[in-house]
């Protein structure tokens, strides 16, 4: 987990602007993975979820970075979003976003090894969606970490019979993939890191993309190559750099594109799960003299419509660390996440 952030009125420290969210140190490992599938397997989710509160407990003393990071994404979503709150953001409310992240990480184990009921997904224009998960085209999907991705990787894969590949930017998530593709063997999941494609590596995925196969990947982390493949959008009325990396390979790949969101409809209800798929582009268009305003145009778009997700459901945000451009010089040099 990459956490780290500041509130809105305060400065961030130089410690925390030199980490770029893919060298804060996960704090799970493929054991404490296992671990915790263990006792949800041995003794229920309740026996989970009482041990889950200490642990919330501890991130919360020794974690300072990921308070901060929580706190200031609350703040920012009750300002945006002031009729969603009824009080203002305290300590409770960090703890409780804490604990909704050690819920999800439960839940990505489960959603790799085993059968979700799809009797349990809210779909809103469900015909829709069957009609569009039967059709026999590839697709990129961009997903983020709001939610929980693994239930829509683990509905498309595991229900309608679809190939997956999946696109990630560091090697804590395709650590985290290969050890849940262990528990699941029997998963047809391909995992390729996104700053190692190269042109065989494309010409691979436009072939699978030909055989009915999908691509998933994260549109709301900055790569690894840093500003040079981001732009500057608007999320929750303040800015951030958002990559470009997903629009380029969409239009590489000339393929359909769609946007995915999966969330609890409650933190403390494990019954429903929101089911989201949003049609983005049948293909991506960038025109050369006007480039940099294409992509940014579509970067914002993906905002707006991650934004309206978030609304509904703030304790499900799982990015965390300095994400909004406030929280670094809002100049030109590289913002560092």
């Amino acid at each position: 987990m990459s956490l780290s952030a500041q509130t809105q009125t305060g400065e961030a420290t130089t410690e925390e602007k030199q980490k770029h969210w893919s060298r804060i140190s996960e704090s799970g490992t493929s054991m404490g993975i296992r671990f915790l599938a263990a006792i949800e397997k041995l003794f229920g989710r309740r026996v989970f979820s009482l041990i889950l509160v200490p642990t919330v407990a501890y991130f919360y003393i020794a974690k300072p970075i990921a308070r901060r990071a929580s706190k200031d994404f609350l703040e920012t979503h009750r300002a945006h979003f002031p009729n969603a709150w009824e009080r203002k953001v305290s300590k409770r409310d960090v703890l409780r976003h804490l604990y909704a992240f050690g819920q999800s990480v439960l839940d990505k184990s489960l959603a790799w090894t085993t059968p979700i009921d799809e009797a349990l997904f809210d779909i809103p224009n469900k015909k829709q969606l069957e009609a569009f998960l039967n059709q026999p085209e590839g697709q990129l999907i961009i997903g983020s970490h709001f939610g929980n991705l693994e239930f829509c990787r683990g509905f498309v894969e595991r229900y309608k019979a679809k190939t997956i590949n999946i696109l990630v930017y560091d090697r804590h998530a395709a650590n985290f993939i290969k050890v849940m593709s262990e528990q699941s063997p029997e998963s047809r999941v391909n995992v390729y890191q996104v700053d190692e494609l190269d042109i065989p590596t494309i010409l691979l995925l436009k072939t699978k993309l030909a055989q009915g196969e999908w691509c998933f990947i994260a549109g709301d982390r900055v790569p690894l190559s840093g500003d040079a493949r981001t732009t500057r959008v608007s999320f929750l009325s303040r800015k951030i750099d958002l990559p470009i990396g997903p629009y380029l390979l969409a239009k590489t790949l000339d393929c359909e594109v769609q946007l995915m969101f999966s969330y609890r409809l409650s933190i403390n209800s494990y019954e429903r799960i929101r089911f989201v798929r949003i049609p983005f582009a049948k293909r991506i268009k960038v025109n050369r003299k006007n480039r940099d305003g294409d992509l940014n145009q579509l970067a914002q778009r993906y905002a707006d419509e991650l934004a309206a997700q978030v609304e509904h459901a703030p304790y499900q945000w799982f990015n965390f660390f300095p994400y909004f451009a406030s929280e670094r010089a809002l100049d030109d040099t590289p913002p560092i996440v």
